[in-house]
């Protein structure tokens, strides 16, 4: 019962919601029977949400952060990651525990393939910041490869919305490397994070 009245909520504000009149126009000249088709077509998922599925499983972490630039060494932690699927196939959802500068670090990570943009997206939270992160981004040719692209705030140095670049590259069915690039840095070399992910025995 609850479902159906959310149900037909959404259906009421998807009609109330004002806007100009050439999209007032569109509405009109779309029959219900069409809004429905488009909105089943945006809320399943597919076969770009299929290619997510290997990120499933339970896998040992291993980190390396250059904090002091890409030229030193960088500090190195070991952590693990849960990665099941959430909201029926819809999204993966990743738990992470590790360290973080030496300190605990626990982190939710949300990711998927949003139908209607056409784009792979991502939602991080964790306890080292009371920011929300999000990103968008696209897959490579064949598959191996997504980029995303976002902001991310640097409390130390005060910065705020860095442009940030995320590339998550699937090496094999038991690995895979995410990689966070500061945009800001001067230089060819902006990758300020490396964790490669091993699938748990």
């Amino acid at each position: 019962m609850k479902t159906n009245v959310l149900f037909i909520l959404g259906i009421c504000l998807l009609f109330a919601i004002p806007g100009s009149a050439e999209d007032k126009t569109k509405k009109a000249m779309l029959s219900q029977e069409e809004m429905m088709k488009r909105w089943q077509e945006a809320m399943t998922p597919g076969d770009a949400h299929k290619l997510l599925d290997q990120f499933v499983g339970s896998w040992e972490t291993e980190g390396s952060t250059w904090m002091e630039g890409p030229d030193k060494p960088p500090s190195v932690s070991k952590g693990t990651a849960e990665v099941k699927w959430a909201l029926g196939g819809r999204f993966l959802q990743q738990d992470v525990i590790g360290e973080m500068m030496g300190m605990p670090m626990n982190g939710i990570g949300f990711s998927g393939y949003d139908n209607f943009k056409k784009k792979y997206n991502s939602f991080w939270i964790d306890n080292t910041a009371t920011a929300m992160y999000t990103s968008e981004g696209t897959i490579s040719k064949d598959g191996t490869v997504i980029t995303y692209f976002g902001k991310m705030d640097e409390p130390m140095t005060g910065e705020k919305d860095k442009k940030v670049k995320f590339v998550e590259t699937i090496i094999d069915h038991d690995k895979h490397v995410f990689e966070i690039h500061d945009l800001s840095m001067p230089g060819p070399n902006k990758k300020v994070v490396e964790i490669v992910y091993t699938r748990k025995k």
